[in-house]
């Protein structure tokens, strides 16, 4: 059955298996399935075995490749199986050898590299460790793919070829780079004429130093090299022959071979592959250009034909045929801007009237003088060009260096019915056509998805995405041409993954609504509901603005919806009144058929089933009150004050609609093609605030594509994908910082000292003795560190060469913390965390100029490091603003709340979005907040000021305004302190130096007497600037705070706040999207910018908060990019697998940086889980090691209260006769490990454990409502147990931790989505103290990818052990003895904890007694 709707959206897009293999059953392996299989006792005879060496045996790769790899035998789930059991590694790869290796041992191994590569696992590990192995590996490979031989079928080349595309794939291997761009070196030019060479050797000369070359040293080489040469120079131009042979095989009619189609598909993917990178593009595009490829391909027959085998190969000819002319300079790889663009246009228009005026006056008399406007479309030219004759025509393309003896054969041509002089007319429309701007067809689309859109099989056929077949979509890879080729693909996946993700909601809606016709009078009506949507009572359009200038579209159209709400429960109509402005809104047309009461099945046309004939989208701008007025709403409206305004239950938002949109409908209405789609909406859709920003984020791109953008230098060319990837490194900087004041970073010398092992550290005086803290570091370069050498010492030779020290030298100095005042307010946090070696170089060069990656594991203190860093960021360069970005709102809270335990004022923070209200604080952080905390300590200081003239005796309104206190500081304050200061020179003795302090009456208000009898001369003057400080620093916060005075509205307070006070901004990667055109507008600037969390965040949305402001003279002012996450955990979330997988969206820009080389940092040691329990994934990093805290803390060295371990996988047998169960598709449940998890969530509470200090996990959302259910039905009412502190799936608790963690992995027929390591990672890494795992051990046993981290689980008993008789908190240590009580099953536990709770209710009923007897007694004895 061929499923016709997405998946539901509770399912994983992982959770797939991969059905459109061959010979796949869509079920998954475990290792039973691996042990039955036959390849299996294949593999544990030859190679899979525990002797050392592996015998070679050649007839069993030919068995194999003939059973398993032949077209008509392809079996994809053997090849998976072969994988798993290491075909490559250990017996393909080490037994290849290029002169001995038969066809299909390098088939096998092409098989196996694509497998791996389909699987996102990296192959090159394996295969390039041998660099001259691999170089004749693929010397082979592409030679098989060109020879013409009987044993290599189109089958063969498919494969061949995938191989081939998979390197050029891996440009970040350098080994496989070398050998790509070996094929596509300016040699591939050789087929191109000599004058067409010379025509390009002008524009740019350095081309002909190239060409020479490469033609002195074929002409130098010996036979087999040049040969090799040969081979280079003509492989790709064989290629493109074979691929148009290829296509002009298939016809317009009738039956053709698959396998025909699917080559010729892969030739263009390929194809397009080489376009779209700079390095392979450079002399190929040229090529393709010259070969007339693509004109070729598009007047093939296939082109004409209708069934639907070949839409594929059309469509990603179409997007071959864009990037043969995108905007960039193949040579320079300088972005070409629409001047540029129109510039090279008219070029060529005026060269072609140069040679016609020049060699063809008589035959195109009006060419050379026509308007260049009136030459550039299609029919013009061919009007010019059609009365041509056919020499005429060749003469005209051998002048204007088009190509006329074309690649393909005459017979090849004659065959398919294409005359060569098409061709030719062809070849000269489209190099003087112009070019259609992407920027109007962008424009020109509506920003929200229609019905057509969202129901095209597009978005059904991608989310079963298997690797099979290409797809025409575009790739993230490792590189991109230029911005707006990276922008403009990100919108265009972007806009595919938002649009699933829409019709997933509308599909689940009109379910829901279950509409159905009436009769007989044959209306719609619904027989049920819908939380999300509601129907329609009222459309009506109110204002259709004119079109702007140079527009065909409306300014805008707005429109008044009204519904309503009466039959919902009051949760339900809360949600629905707390749609505010800007929220996106979709509206649907359902005509209901006679089919849509009767039963959907999903292989079946949704619309038409259910009669869905129109969607559109909408934006709030208005909520309008029952008066038909907008409500107005200032600063941050609240829900009281909003029901208020609004009576009864109608209600009716006012709607902006998209205008290209509503143009198309209204011209196909004016044509008469449709009716009018806005007299027939009937349902309202919305949709959950957290999964509807797609709108903002792609009129941000747009934005952006319609913008001057500037990326910083230093950053363009690591950003693009191209040249050194540690350009952007610090030590790599012009600019780097070599003398930073660290402050409070490290806690004494010694923790300095071993911060920075392997470098030589000197004391600034000269001293021997250790410094005290605050350090301010030198860095001095090795060069200039050798001449500090002392002369006495004699330098170590080698070879007669002095030997000379490089290690760098930090030159130390230390800088005495200034007393800021008397009071305890004055007193400077400081950090206590004592770094490790990798955070302390982490923190130094997120302090330098640059790109800083910092690769945090599990609890290795992210957010430490990135606290530390704003900090020192906030005092070495005070005038400088920092934005900080997160994915989450929980993320940016916890990095917020941390950043206002340091030494930074916060006046200088602001945090934007709505997550705000969330934080752990009474004060507001939020916009209106900072501005309300501005007022409110305005009138505090002026007191102040107040108090201070007072205590001065000079009379005046001095605390009145901001102004007057300026004065009375500038007037009194510092002269009067002046001349102190001057006479304290003076002054020999403390009791004269207090006696003449002038502001003692002001502070005597201090905790603390500021001056003391036995205190020496120097420690008063001290206080004495202490105290001026204080004084110094109101008037100074006086002085920031009086724009606000002078400023009359919140809305120019609130934006002052941001542009100019804010040093410190923190949003989500979200907001930032939304609110990029209104920061652009308010000149919002900014110097350094952290992303946390950015390997969770999608490249476009870690890219948007790059450009959240408008360069300065052509330039970025920002100075720092620091990137903190770990590619090792979760990636963004993607729901379609062929985005996520095919468009490799799922690739965040942190894993991309990672993958290209660019430096980074890896913190190497955790402070969150025990040492035990984090041995369950520390494999999987780089030596993950324990912070002190591991081994110091109390609760580390005490055992789990109440368990015999402190980590456990208990095996959950079929409890009730089943396992796993769907109550409806890809609903995952499991009611045995439901209740075992919440019987011993009971257990922890009766024994004392906090509910707050237990989390429940499990992998689907399916599980996560089971558990909330038999939680309710079991605990909540119960004021012993309660409620854990959370319960949800894996992936939403990223992020977070807690105390104790119960896991709950749900299947029992397949392994599922934890086969993914990253989920593996995060699920192992939330627990603190213990964690214990609920699930069918066997089948995780049998999971290969797991068995790391498993086979340390099977270590332990598979049964619960309880230590009885214990209570929380523990007394007992790790490693004492206990007498474990096994637990048999589910019902034994529930049997167990219900006794548990039986005594313990008898207890509590006796104590109540004894009370009780206590009452009564007191009261006879009164």
């Amino acid at each position: 059955m061929s499923r016709k709707t997405t998946l539901p959206t509770y399912a994983a897009p992982t959770e797939l298996p991969p059905s459109a293999l061959a010979g796949g059953k869509g079920k998954q392996f475990t290792q039973v399935d691996v042990q039955n299989d036959p390849v299996f006792a294949l593999a544990k005879k030859h190679w899979d075995t525990d002797n050392h060496k592996v015998k070679w045996n050649a007839k069993i790769v030919e068995e194999i490749a003939a059973d398993y790899f032949g077209s008509t035998s392809w079996d994809g789930r053997k090849v998976m199986l072969l994988e798993l059991l290491q075909f490559l590694e250990k017996y393909l790869w080490p037994h290849f050898d290029l002169t001995k290796s038969s066809l299909n041992h390098v088939l096998s191994i092409c098989v196996m590299v694509n497998e791996k590569c389909r699987q996102h696992i990296s192959p090159w590990d394996t295969i390039t460790q041998e660099g001259d192995k691999f170089s004749q590996l693929f010397q082979r490979v592409t030679d098989l793919l060109l020879e013409e031989s009987d044993d290599i079928d189109i089958h063969v080349r498919r494969i061949l070829l995938m191989f081939v595309i998979n390197c050029y794939r891996s440009f970040e291997n350098p080994i496989v780079r070398k050998e790509c761009m070996n094929l596509l070196s300016i040699a591939i030019w050789t087929p191109i004429s000599e004058l067409k060479r010379e025509a390009y050797y002008e524009e740019y000369p350095p081309l002909r130093k190239l060409w020479n070359t490469s033609q002195k040293k074929l002409k130098t080489a010996d036979k087999d090299s040049k040969a090799a040469l040969e081979k280079g120079a003509n492989w790709i131009s064989t290629l493109l022959q074979k691929f148009l042979t290829t296509l002009y095989s298939i016809p317009q009619l009738g039956d053709v071979p698959v396998e025909t189609i699917r080559f010729a598909e892969r030739c263009v993917e390929f194809f397009i592959d080489l376009e779209s990178q700079l390095p392979t593009r450079r002399f190929f595009n040229t090529l393709l250009a010259d070969q007339q490829v693509i004109i070729l391909a598009t007047m093939a027959p296939f082109m004409k034909r209708e069934e639907q085998d070949v839409q594929l190969l059309q469509k990603l000819l179409d997007i071959l045929t864009f990037y043969s002319g995108f905007e960039v300079n193949d040579h320079t790889g300088l972005a070409l801007t629409t001047n540029d663009m129109t510039q090279a246009h008219c070029d060529r228009l005026v060269s072609l009237q140069h040679v016609a005026f020049q060699q063809f006056r008589s035959t195109l008399p009006d060419l050379p003088l026509a308007n260049l406007a009136s030459l550039e479309t299609r029919p013009n030219l061919l009007k010019h060009f059609k009365p041509l004759s056919t020499d005429d025509l060749v003469k005209l393309c051998d002048a204007l260096h088009i190509r006329t003896d074309l690649i393909l054969d005459a017979a090849t041509l004659q065959e398919a019915d294409v005359d060569v002089r098409d061709v030719l007319l062809e070849s000269l429309v489209t190099k003087f056509v112009k070019r259609e701007s992407q920027i109007d067809k962008i424009n020109a689309t509506p920003l929200y998805p229609n019905e057509e859109s969202l129901f095209s099989e597009t978005l059904i056929n991608a989310q079963f995405y298997s690797g099979d077949v290409p797809l025409a979509l575009p790739k993230l890879n490792l590189q991109f041409l230029t911005i707006h080729d990276y922008l403009l693909r990100n919108h265009d996946l972007f806009n595919l993954e938002a649009s699933y993700e829409i019709r997933q909601n509308i599909e689940d809606v009109v379910k829901r609504l279950s509409p159905r016709l009436t009769y007989p009078d044959r209306k719609t009506e619904f027989a049920g509901w819908a939380r999300m949507a509601v129907a329609v009572s009222n459309f009506t359009i109110v204002d259709v603005a004119k079109a702007n200038l140079g527009e065909n579209q409306p300014a805008y159209v707005k429109a008044d919806v009204t519904f309503d709400i009466g039959r919902f429960t009051q949760s339900i109509k809360s949600e629905w009144d707390r749609l505010r402005p800007h929220d996106v809104l979709f509206l649907l047309t359902i005509q209901a058929t006679d089919n849509s009461g009767s039963a959907y099945k999903e292989d079946k046309d949704f619309r038409s089933h259910f009669g869905l004939k129109y969607i559109r989208g909408c934006e709030i701008c208005d909520i309008i009150g029952g008066d038909g007025k907008p409500i107005t709403e200032q600063g941050k409206p609240r829900i009281d004050d909003f029901s208020r305004k609004m009576s009864g239950s109608s209600r009716t938002v006012r709607v902006l609609l998209d205008p290209n949109q509503y143009k198309t409908d209204m011209d196909r209405f004016n044509r008469k093609e449709s009716g009018d789609v806005y007299e027939t909406f009937n349902v309202l859709v919305r949709r959950r605030p957290e999964e509807n920003n797609f709108k903002a984020v792609l009129e941000t791109i747009r934005d952006l594509m319609q913008s001057d953008l500037v990326v910083p230098d230093w950053l363009q060319r690591v950003f693009l994908g191209y040249g050194d990837a540690s350009s952007a490194h610090y030590t790599n900087m012009p600019n780097r910082v070599r003398e930073i004041n660290f402050r409070d970073t490290y806690l004494d010398w010694n923790h300095l000292k071993e911060s920075y092992p392997g470098k030589n550290i000197v004391a600034a005086n000269g001293s021997k003795k250790p410094l005290n803290p605050p350090y301010i570091v030198e860095f001095i370069e090795p060069e200039a560190a050798e001449e500090e050498v002392p002369k006495k010492k004699k330098s170590k030779t080698v070879n007669g060469a002095a030997k000379t020290n490089t290690k760098e030298t930090l030159r130390v100095s230390t800088c005495p913390t200034l007393n800021m005042g008397p009071y305890p307010q004055d007193i400077p946090k400081t950090n206590t965390i004592r770094f490790t070696p990798a955070q302390s170089e982490a923190i130094h060069s997120g302090m330098n100029p640059g790109l800083t990656m910092i690769v945090g594991p599990p609890g290795t203190g992210k957010t430490d490091v990135a606290v530390q860093i704003i900090a020192n960021l906030y005092h070495n360069f005070p005038n400088q603003h920092t934005l900080l970005i997160t994915h989450s709102n929980q993320a940016l809270n916890q990095l917020f709340e941390k950043i206002m335990a340091l030494d930074i004022d916060q006046r200088h923070l602001l945090r934007l979005g709505h997550g705000e209200e969330e934080l752990n604080t009474d004060q507001s952080f939020g916009k209106f907040g900072r501005v309300n905390s501005f007022l409110e300590r305005r009138l505090y200081l002026l007191q102040e000021v107040d108090r201070l003239s007072q205590s001065l005796n000079i009379e005046g309104a001095h605390g009145s305004t901001c102004e007057t206190a300026g004065y009375f500081y500038s007037m009194h304050v510092l002269p009067i302190w002046n001349a102190y200061i001057t006479a304290a020179k003076e002054i020999a003795t403390t009791e004269a130096l207090e006696q003449k302090f002038p502001f003692a009456l002001y502070f005597a208000t201090a905790p603390q007497p500021l001056f003391t009898s036995d205190m020496a001369y120097d420690d008063a003057l001290t206080v004495a600037e202490g105290c001026f400080r204080h004084l110094e620093k109101m008037f100074t916060e006086l002085e920031d705070i009086r724009p606000f005075e002078l400023l009359r509205t919140g809305t120019d307070r609130a934006n002052y706040l941001l542009t100019k006070e804010a040093k410190i901004i923190a949003m989500t990667c979200t907001h930032a999207a939304l609110k990029r055109r209104e920061l652009v507008g308010l000149e919002f600037k900014y110097d350094n910018v952290i992303m946390e969390e950015s390997a969770q965040i999608l490249e476009v949305e870690t890219f948007i908060p790059l450009l959240l402001q408008n360069p300065e003279e052509g330039r970025s002012r920002l100075k720092r990019v620091i990137m903190i996450g770990d590619h090792n955990q979760l990636p963004p979330v993607v729901k379609n697998m062929a985005f996520q997988q095919y468009g490799n969206m799922e690739q965040s820009m942190f894993t991309r940086f990672v993958r290209l080389g660019v430096p980074s940092i890896e913190l190497d040691a955790q402070g969150r889980s025990r040492s035990t329990i984090a041995q369950l994934y520390n494999w999987r990093y780089n030596q993950l090691g324990d912070l002190p805290n591991i081994s110091e803390f109390q609760e580390y060295q005490k055992a789990n209260a109440g368990f015999v371990h402190d980590y456990q996988m208990i095996n959950v047998d079929e409890y009730q006769g089943k396992g796993e169960s769907e109550p409806v598709q890809y609903y995952y449940q499991n009611l045995g490990e439901a209740e075992y998890v919440v019987a011993v969530f009971q257990y922890m509470r009766l024994i004392g454990y906090p509910s707050d200090k237990i989390t429940i996990l499990t992998t689907y959302n399916g599980q996560v409502s089971l558990i909330n259910d038999v939680i309710t039905q079991r605990c909540s009412w119960n004021p012993f147990l309660g409620r854990p502190a959370t319960v949800t799936t894996v992936d939403k608790y990223q992020g977070q931790q807690n105390d104790y963690i119960l896991l709950s992995l749900v299947r029992t027929k397949a392994v599922g989505h934890l086969r993914d390591i990253r989920r593996l990672i995060v699920a192992m890494s939330r627990a603190r103290l213990g964690l214990y795992v609920f699930c069918r051990q066997q089948l995780f046993q049998n999971c290969l990818e797991l068995s790391n981290t498993i086979s340390k689980f099977s270590e332990r008993p598979d049964k619960l052990l309880l230590q009885l008789n214990e209570r929380y908190p523990p007394v007992r240590g790790v490693d004492e003895k206990t007498e474990p009580f096994e637990i048999e099953d589910v019902d034994h536990l529930g049997k167990f904890v219900y006794q548990m709770m039986e005594e313990q209710l008898e207890f509590a009923k006796k104590q109540e007694q004894e009370k009780a007897k206590e009452d009564e007694m007191q009261v006879d004895s009164t």
